[in-house]
């Protein structure tokens, strides 16, 4: 085989298998607290993932103010993560996205963006189990 074949067959070997790399395993507790239009906010991120599907739940904590949701829609794929909170405020539901990459194995970069009212930039860290 000459030495040009061969390359081009690494090569085609070696995007086949970037093609088949898995999205990052998020599944655990995740922590993020930041200040927003409405104060500081403290969350709790519990995340399950089978495949590319993430479900879990977002708990908040608004001066205060505790809730627990499910996570709803969520993706997980080798280029990013992709969820909804759906929160209760003042009688009136909001839908809450959340799109953002692993940074590591212990940090998730998030754009979080509340209806029509705000977007906001949040870091989630790992809770390491003991």
């Amino acid at each position: 085989m000459k030495a040009p074949l061969r390359l081009l067959l690494a090569a085609g070997l070696m995007l086949g298998l970037a093609g088949l790399a898995r999205a990052a395993d998020i599944s655990g507790k995740w922590q993020s607290e930041f200040d927003s239009q409405i104060g500081v906010q403290k969350y709790v991120f519990t995340f399950k993932l089978d495949g590319e599907k993430l479900t879990g739940t977002a708990a908040s904590d608004r001066s205060g103010d505790k809730s627990t949701v499910e996570i709803r829609q969520g993706k997980v794929t080798k280029d990013g993560i992709f969820f909804v909170e759906t929160l209760s405020f003042q009688g009136q539901d909001l839908v809450i996205e959340y799109s953002g990459k692993m940074t590591g194995d212990n940090e998730i970069k998030l754009t979080r963006k509340v209806g029509d009212f705000a977007t906001e930039e949040i870091v989630a860290k790992r809770i390491q189990e003991k």
